[in-house]
């Protein structure tokens, strides 16, 4: 066998669970936005996203108080805004002026798209039974834009320690698969 052990804690390297998006959300008239790694598809209909925000991150607060958010998914054009905002506290500074992100109204939500993501999704908290112990939140997709315009998608994948995969070809296997 050629394969050695690897090291526990960067187990996550090797299952990350899909684009890097930002996460916003709104308290009184205020926006945040987050970088958020850990999340995942848990249901088709109605669409359901499971996600990981820890109790220390200043939207944790914000999405208990809220219970709405909007999930942004960025290219990886905005790949050093998506590191810089995950870099900073939101208690402490403008993100969106700071790293010029522009701030559009959702339809069902109070936080904002983002303008510059290429898809956007308005999302309420459906289910909180998890976020005492894990920080897990089930979020229920309220509305979902997307930009046309952007054919194939390079998204950002985190891979650990300031490292990111971006995702580039697309393959189509629908026929071979049932």
């Amino acid at each position: 066998m050629f394969k050695k052990p690897f090291p526990l804690a960067k187990v996550y390297a090797l299952i990350e669970p899909g684009p890097v998006v930002l996460l916003t959300t709104a308290q009184d008239g205020q926006p945040n936005v987050m970088t958020l790694s850990w999340k995942t598809m848990l249901e088709f209909e109605p669409p359901l996203i499971g996600c990981v925000i820890s109790n220390r991150n200043y939207s944790y607060d914000l999405l208990v108080a809220s219970k709405e958010c909007v999930i942004n998914i960025p290219t990886v054009e905005l790949a050093k805004k998506v590191v810089s905002v995950g870099n900073t506290t939101g208690a402490k500074a403008d993100k969106f002026k700071r790293f010029g992100l522009t701030p559009l109204p959702a339809r069902f939500v109070d936080a904002p798209l983002i303008d510059e993501c290429y898809a956007c999704l308005e999302c309420r908290v459906a289910d909180t039974r998890m976020v005492p112990e894990y920080g897990f939140f089930v979020l229920e997709v309220l509305q979902a834009w997307v930009d046309r315009a952007v054919k194939d998608p390079r998204t950002l994948h985190h891979r650990g320690y300031g490292s990111f995969m971006v995702a580039g070809e697309t393959i189509r296997l629908r026929s071979r698969m049932r």
